[in-house]
């Protein structure tokens, strides 16, 4: 019997997940968690054949927890699902061990094949993905200033480009306002910007938002 575990902090994208899965799949058991931190419990305590989880979730972040995961299950495969778009995210979750990334508006059928697919041990890489690593392999050395970003910082990066307030995020992510502005200082000095208003603007030259 296959074993699916879904993280997510929506319980209504679970509950689609899971019908989608559990059609595809009639006889597997399909399990949910809401933050990362059972995510890590439960991958940690049980065995799965697969693992959807979505890549921003309160708590820690999304590719720290899938590093760590990669760390002690090498094996397990993990599909990540995010509502942003490949452009985004897709190298960095593949660098940090995903085996493959979709978009959440993605149809059904989609999510159904890149489960069969990473199911069979393989990697699965939309089109468009496929094109942004050749680019990114051609254009080796030539990374633009953002790619220099930790994921974390990057992550912090796309919620204040997104009109978030140190506060806020400092909320959303469960990290002190201390730590938020920390990394906000560092975005900027690595980015040379010095307003919010400057890195909105970078941000949607570089259609990171």
């Amino acid at each position: 019997m296959l074993r699916f575990l879904i993280a997510d902090d929506h319980a209504v994208v679970r509950k689609g997940l899971k019908q989608i899965l559990q059609d595809a799949f009639p006889s597997a058991l399909i399990e949910e968690v809401a933050d990362a931190e059972e995510l890590l419990k439960k991958v940690n305590k049980e065995e799965w054949d697969a693992v959807i989880s979505d890549i921003s979730m309160p708590g820690r972040s999304g590719l720290d927890v899938l590093q760590q995961i990669r760390q002690s299950h090498p094996k397990l495969p993990i599909l990540i699902l995010s509502m942003h778009h490949e452009d985004q995210y897709a190298i960095r979750v593949l660098k940090a061990g995903a085996s493959g990334y979709l978009n959440k508006d993605s149809a059904p059928e989609d999510l159904v094949k890149a489960v069969n697919h990473v199911l069979l041990g393989k990697k699965y890489i939309t089109s468009s993905i496929a094109e942004k690593l050749v680019t990114a392999v051609d254009q080796d050395g030539k990374k633009l200033t953002h790619e220099y970003l930790s994921d974390r910082e990057f992550e912090v990066l796309k919620l204040l480009a997104s009109g978030k307030s140190v506060s806020d995020i400092s909320e959303l992510i469960s990290l002190s306002v201390s730590t938020i502005s920390t990394y906000r200082a560092r975005i900027m000095t690595k980015l040379s910007l010095r307003t919010n208003a400057d890195l909105t603007l970078y941000s949607f030259e570089h259609k990171l938002i």
